[in-house]
């Protein structure tokens, strides 16, 4: 009877992921579409690189890693990577810039004034369904409730360990509407069906401003999907967030690709970077979506990043690797690359450090 019931939720996982990482066409017409934008068609969006069609695999993918049982478990000498979070320093009048990982895409940066959101998942899963898909492994570092007073959300793509319906609801009331939020072309109206209508949506290398604090989109190579039938309606994309006392780049989620070499010329240098080094694996299915922590290095290069901050790791289930590998394959690629730790760094779930301009 066990056995079945953890085979049903296996199904419903998968059924899960197939939400997120499968999709199938149907008639649509791209209402932003323009043509003298590459990355546009008249059906919706597409990465700049023609040959990073993210689709082929998933169920061979999925049938491999359960024939292998994987992924396995953190290692239990290693699970601990949670903090008590400092709500004082969180909660104080704004002083030096600081950035906090509350999980997976989730930070909290303060600088220029502002208090800013990435990507806020606060929910139990990443699922269209609150019953089955990845389960959080650990709580988020500050509960929304603990969080001192949000100026600004950015949301890099609308995949569901990124844009978490329930965690943008409450952000919205808490806030008593005042909450401004920053999205890729097309998550407007999803925003509007949840009565939300202070929302900007921007284009690539399109940019707002905010308080003295400039959001801009950047390409990235990823793709979009809420359901089997909307695969890439929606724009995806970075943040570069300028403030007068920090320059911060937040890649969200992406594959390798030449984008990051314009990003550093047009908007670098960079005093942090927020990239990720989790969901990689395996590599023919993983690579053209997730970078690899190696990978992530060669975007602090090109972005032309003080330091990097290594994210979206150790939260959710997204891939092949354990929870805990991302952080030994990152101190793997800095020692053949002979960086220093504090150049590319993580963070434990709740913990916050100050950003030197």
């Amino acid at each position: 009877m066990k056995l079945a019931c953890r085979r049903t939720k296996r199904n419903m996982a998968a059924l899960a992921g197939a939400l997120l990482l499968a999709g199938c066409a149907s008639p649509y017409q791209n209402p932003y579409y323009d043509p003298q934008k590459p990355h546009h068609t008249s059906e919706g969006f597409q990465n700049l690189d023609p040959d990073a069609r993210i689709s082929e695999g998933f169920l061979r993918w999925q049938w491999q890693r359960r024939q292998d049982g994987l992924p396995t478990p953190p290692d239990p000498a290693h699970r601990d990577w949670r903090v008590v979070p400092d709500l004082a320093l969180l909660h104080a009048p704004s002083g030096k810039p600081s950035v906090t990982w509350i999980g997976h895409a989730t930070l909290l940066l303060r600088l220029g004034g502002l208090n800013i959101l990435t990507d806020p998942h606060f929910s139990e899963r990443a699922s269209p369904v609150g019953f089955a898909g990845p389960k959080r492994f650990h709580p988020p570092g500050v509960a929304l409730a603990d969080l001192p007073e949000i100026h600004a959300v950015v949301i890099s793509h609308n995949h569901y360990d990124h844009l978490d319906v329930d965690s943008v609801r409450q952000l919205h009331q808490r806030s008593g509407g005042k909450l401004q939020f920053y999205v890729p072309l097309g998550l407007k109206p999803w925003f509007a069906e949840l009565g939300i209508d202070k929302v900007t949506e921007l284009d690539w290398w399109q940019y707002a401003e905010l308080g003295g604090v400039r959001f801009t989109l950047t390409p990235l190579q990823h793709w979009s999907a809420r359901s089997l039938g909307d695969r890439n309606r929606t724009l995806w994309g970075g943040w570069a967030i300028t403030a007068p006392d920090l320059n911060i780049f937040f890649a969200g989620d992406t594959g390798y690709s030449a984008d990051f070499v314009e990003i550093g010329r047009r908007l670098g240098p960079f005093d942090l970077a927020a990239l990720p080094i989790g969901a990689y694996e395996p590599r023919w299915f993983m690579r053209r979506q997730h970078v690899d922590p190696a990978q992530a290095l060669q975007i602090h290069r090109d972005i032309r990043a003080q330091q990097s901050l290594g994210v979206h790791w150790g939260v959710f289930e997204m891939a092949d690797e354990s929870l805990d590998e991302p952080p030994r394959a990152l101190a793997a690629a800095r020692e053949a690359a002979s960086m220093a730790e504090s150049e590319f760094f993580v963070l434990r779930v709740g913990e916050t450090r100050q950003i030197l301009d």
